[in-house]
Formats: structure tokens, sequence, C-alpha cells
């Protein structure tokens, strides 16, 4: 948690040119008035203050310091929080020309323990869901928290998914070499499944992994009394220290011993410690996210720039009682802008919603240049096949300056609300039926769909065909 301190600048000089970057706006107040900026200043080693930026006061248009003071064991801070607010309550009390300002204090939550661990864990779990959905499955045999990756944002990243791909193709290797090799590392011996290394291993191995990590995360570092080897009694300890009983049931399940008793991924997003019912504005994010390229470019800017600030946005009533009123000045711009960049980077997934399906792997993607010219044939055979139906269809077409080929964007919504997104080089002298029909055989669209897609194709190349000669006549 930190607790975020706007104080006048006590700087001698202001700057006479900034930069774009300095300037730039990183996050707001709570109230708006203060807009904390890039530019990183040193206020002397003062005890506590984590980092020090320039800010903006809008309401008296003058710079001030932006102090944050990170407190990173939540029992001590709620031992001293009366105490520390007093302090700073002290703090805004005091007036002096001779003195700087203390303006107000605030508290964030945001990036709190138990909140940044549930997000951690939906992400993790978000990736390991969909890697085990796909056909074939791809189990990671390799998840540590040495290739976890937490990005500046939040943004969880998972590495080094290709290590079981590697151990499957090289069969001259034994897997148990393997497993060997990898776990000359002591300290990750206690990432591993008992199972392991054996031909009848599978996603639950991973399970398994997660679990540690996700205690780990949740107790910072699990205890190994000074070896090497982190023992089975220093993780059930571990668990056991956890505070909620939720996280303490979560953690276990995904670490028994047996590999069936484990649950899958998919089940483990709907666990009572992670699973919430989507808020509507998240709900609102995706569906925006989903259909930006129906959008104008940088609408959401400019229809926040045309609300009227105080114009009413919503109101809740109520009969015995003054109801609430919500006016747009009460929704920020700036946190709406970092909201919808969270969401479009993976940040808040949807992935209690989503079914657990079969996601079909591209083989072509896999091929070498040489294999993706042998499969060129009058009769290739067919990969896999998409049941799903398209809903809504809608293209782009542009041609070059010599109009010896035009390139198509197409977009496709499918019947389970996802999208698909392709594009290519339309030559002369293809047709929108080879079009279809190689969208078919790549596993795009379904065999149902041929027919209804190449219409629209020929529809949309003999308006774009009729626009290109009106315009050269």
């Amino acid at each position: 948690m930190t607790m975020s301190v706007p104080e006048s600048n006590s700087g001698s000089e202001g700057k006479e040119e900034e930069s774009e970057d300095e300037s730039e706006i990183l996050e707001e107040s709570p109230c708006g008035r203060w807009q904390k900026r890039k530019e990183q200043i040193s206020q002397g080693n003062v005890p506590g203050v984590e980092s020090a930026s320039l800010a903006m006061d809008t309401e008296e248009g003058v710079e001030v310091v932006w102090n944050e003071v990170l407190f990173n064991d939540r029992k001590v801070f709620k031992a001293q929080e009366e105490k520390i607010k007093e302090m700073f309550e002290n703090l805004m009390q005091v007036e002096h020309p001779n003195i700087v300002k203390f303006h107000k204090y605030w508290l964030d939550m945001r990036e709190s323990q138990a909140r940044a661990w549930k997000r951690w864990c939906t992400q993790i779990l978000s990736a390991l869901s969909y890697l085990h959905s796909c056909e074939p499955p791809i189990i990671h045999g390799n998840l540590t928290c040495d290739t976890i990756f937490i990005q500046h944002n939040g943004l969880i990243k998972i590495g080094s998914v290709w290590h079981r791909l590697f151990v499957n193709v090289f069969p001259e290797a034994s897997v148990h070499g393997k497993v060997r090799a990898h776990r000359d590392e002591q300290r990750n011996l206690h990432f591993f499944s008992p199972e392991y290394g054996s031909a009848e291993d599978d996603y639950a191995i991973d399970i398994f992994s997660f679990g540690i990590c996700a205690l780990e995360m949740a107790v910072l570092e699990i205890q190994a009394n000074g070896d090497a080897v982190v023992s089975k009694e220093a993780i059930t300890n571990a668990g056991q220290s956890l505070e909620d009983p939720l996280m303490r049931e979560f953690t276990q399940s995904c670490v028994r011993h047996e590999a069936k008793q484990r649950p899958t991924a998919h089940d483990l997003l709907f666990h009572r410690v992670l699973f919430e019912v989507h808020s509507l504005k998240l709900l609102a994010a995706h569906c925006l996210i989903s259909n930006q390229y129906l959008l104008p470019e940088n609408c959401v800017e400019e229809k926040t720039k045309s609300f009227d600030p105080n114009g009413l946005m919503a109101e809740i009533k109520h009969g015995d009682r003054p109801g609430v009123q919500l006016k747009y000045s009460h929704v920020s711009p700036l946190e709406l802008d970092k909201f919808l960049e969270d969401v479009k980077n993976g940040i808040y997934p949807l992935m209690n919603f989503a079914l657990s399906r079969p996601h079909p792997v591209p083989r072509a993607l896999s091929l070498s240049h040489e294999q993706v010219e042998s499969v060129k044939t009058p009769t290739p055979e067919p990969q896999e096949t998409e049941s799903r139906k398209v809903i809504q269809m809608h293209c782009n077409l542009e041609s070059n300056e010599e109009g010896t080929k035009t390139h198509l964007s197409l977009f496709l919504k499918m019947d389970d609300k996802l999208h698909r997104q392709l594009s290519c080089d339309i030559l002369p002298n293809d047709s929108s039926k080879d079009l279809a029909n190689e969208l078919v055989h790549y596993a795009f669209i379904s065999e149902e769909d041929c027919e209804k897609l190449a219409g629209f194709l020929e529809d949309a190349l003999t308006r774009h065909k009729g626009k290109a000669s009106g315009t050269t006549q």
C-alpha cells in the first residue's frame, strides 16, 4: 500500500522548457486536484519516502512535490495507522511563509498484497487455462517464480513456455536427464510435482508448480531453514501461516500429492478466493476493446472532452433517504484511459465467463519455409476444422498505387462473441470463392460459412473496384 503526499515545490527555479516525457501526467489524486508528472526529484533521503515526483496543482496552477511512502507489511501499517494519520493531520495544520506547505495525504490500497495476489493468480491461471485447452494441450513444465515476470503496470508474463516442447522434440535426451539438468539449481526443486518426469504426467504438474508460486507470492518467501532444498514441511508451514482460510484452501488444493486430485486451471478461476462478478465497467471496457476496429480513432478521448463536467451521468434514488448522484466530473479521464489500456494489455481478463473449449493451434505457424512450400499441393490435407459460426463480418480493402494488388483486412465476429482479425494481399486473379475456401482449409471459418463469406467478399471487391475505377476516370 502507498501513502501519497503532495507538498509545495521547494525547488529554486523552474525549467523554462519541459520535455514531452517530463510533462506526461502519470496519475491523479482521488480529488483530481494534483497531477503527478514523470520527472523524479531528490528529497534528500527523507526516511520512508519511496519516491518523489513533480506534480501540478490544477487549482493554484503551481508545481508541487508528490511523495510516496510505501508500506510493505500490512500488519505493521494497521498497528501504526492511527499514529501515521495523526502525524499527517498535524503536518497539514502547519502554516508559515518560510516552511514548505504540506497540502494533503491519501492512502492508495490498489497495490495491497491481497489484491495484487489475486490479480497475479488470475492472470497466471488465465494463461495456463489457455495452454491446457489448446488442441493438442501445451504443458508448460517449467513454471517457477523465475519464469513468471511482473511488469511495472502489474501485467503478468509467463516465459519458458517452450521448455516442455523442447523435451518432446529431442527424444535422444531422456526426460529424466532433462529434469536433472533443470534441477541443478536446487532452490527450484520445490516447484516440481512428485510425478514430474514420469511418462504419465499432464497438466497437473503445472497446477502443482502454480500452487507453489501462489504460495510464495503470498508469504513472499518459503523458509527453508538454511537448507538449499525447501522441504515438504516448510511448504506445509508456509500454507498454514496464511491468515485467509480461502487462500490456504486454494494453495493446498494445488499442491496435493495425488495429481488427479488437483483442480484444473479453469476450475481454479472459479474458486471463491478469486472469483468475482465482473463490474459493468470492466465488461464495457472489454466490449469496447473487442470492437475497437469498428470505432473512429480516439473516439473515447473525443467523447470525454464533449461531456459537461456538471452533467448527471447516473442517479441512485432511495425512497426513505436522499439518493446518490454521479456527475461526469467524478470520473477522471486519465484513470479511464489507464483502465482501458490495462484491459487491452490483459491485466483484467474475463476468463470467468469463458467455457473450457479447445483452441486449435495453427500448425502453419510451426512449419519451416520448406515445409510451407511442400504443403501447397492441389489437394492439401485438411488441418483442424472450425465449428463456430460467423455472426458478423466487416472488411477493409486498400489498393497499392500501381493497382497490382489489394490488401484485405477481414474482421469476423464468432457466435461465442470472440473476434478474429485476418489480413492478406489479393492479386487480380484471386477469386472470392478461392479466398473463402482457403479460410475453411486453415480452420479460420466453418464449411457452412464458406458460401456466405464468398458472397460477402465478392460484393466488397465489386464495390471497391467500382470506387477505384470512378476515381481514375
